[in-house]
């Protein structure tokens, strides 16, 4: 039985990996957040900042270091098995990032879409054709593009493709893994409104990661925003987009382009400055400290904790 209370919840997640010379590389280190039945929850951060690697720690192909996962009531494995895949796979799925390199080019698009049903017993091999017609079509694909592989399609067709093959199992979770930063502009807002109608039809609830903030803040319920592994601010995505508290959200919403081309030549960007430290010896300080202009000594010597700041939750020692 589900609860009323968050259908995902991270408590403390942790991905490392062991590297020569003894190193650890904490690609996610200690992440807690919450994801509410049916919401977008909008993940943000510079590239490495490992957006990626926590949701694919949530649905299981990565292991867990350290750390706890609820789905509803269930407490995740830490480490998948086979059976553990066979059993949340219906329930939580991963649309990728790159729709070139995540199609198999030997199978046939219906082979693709119906390969989950058929592994998962969701059909009948008799019903499986219609099935796979169905979801073509509400994907916006023609029941006839089934016979013809990934290569003879556009970008933006195949990553319809991927999402028919993430959501036939119909899932509770999903983790859209940048699922539009492959794709023309023009063919963006088509995907990201597709997402929307299926998330509607489907009751889904969705991590939603990607690089641009806009349209980040334009899908999703709340934002959160990464930085070396670390969550550093949460809150509804209006107001982290328009009132962001973390100097690291300030200066990120700050580099985000102005759409419109007059703004854009007037205003003045604030560049983050400072290269990204490695994420192998940041050791107890706070991993923004080495870049944030408001640096204090505390910083250096204590991770700041995320704690509520009005109507959301930041990382930061200015708030204490």
């Amino acid at each position: 039985m589900m609860t009323s209370g968050p259908l995902i919840r991270a408590k403390s997640v942790s991905r490392h990996f062991s590297l020569p010379r003894g190193e650890v590389l904490r690609a996610v280190d200690q992440m807690s957040l919450d994801i509410a039945p049916r919401e977008i929850l909008g993940l943000v951060g510079e590239s490495g900042s490992g957006k990626t690697t926590f949701g694919k720690t949530l649905v299981g192909l990565l292991d867990r270091t350290q750390g706890e996962v609820w789905f509803g009531d269930e407490l995740l494995p830490a480490r998948y098995t086979p059976k553990d895949f066979a059993r949340f796979a219906t329930r939580s799925q991963m649309i990728f990032q790159d729709p070139y390199s995540s199609l198999n080019p030997r199978m046939t698009v219906g082979e693709i879409i119906a390969e989950g049903p058929r592994l998962h017993d969701r059909a009948s091999r008799a019903n499986l054709k219609d099935l796979v017609a169905e979801w073509l079509a509400r994907v916006g694909l023609h029941p006839d593009h089934a016979s013809r592989y990934p290569h003879e399609f556009s970008g933006g067709q195949r990553q319809r493709i991927g999402i028919a093959r993430a959501l036939i199992l119909e899932p509770e979770f999903v983790v859209c893994d940048e699922p539009i930063s492959a794709l023309d502009v023009s063919v963006q807002a088509q995907v990201v409104n597709l997402l929307g109608d299926l998330k509607a039809s489907l009751g889904l609830t969705l991590l939603f990661i990607a690089h641009d903030l806009s349209m980040v803040r334009y899908v999703s319920d709340r934002m959160g925003v990464m930085y070396l592994g670390t969550l550093v601010e949460i809150g509804d995505a209006d107001d982290v987009f328009f009132e962001p508290k973390h100097p690291y959200t300030k200066l990120l919403i700050s580099a985000n382009p102005e759409p419109d081309p007059r703004k854009e030549r007037s205003r003045t960007a604030t560049t983050i400055k400072g290269e990204i430290p490695s994420p192998t010896g940041l050791g107890n300080a706070c991993p923004f400290a080495s870049r944030c202009p408001k640096v204090m000594e505390a910083c250096r010597a204590e991770r700041p904790a995320l704690r509520p700041v009005e109507n959301r939750l930041v990382a930061c020692h200015l708030f204490e």
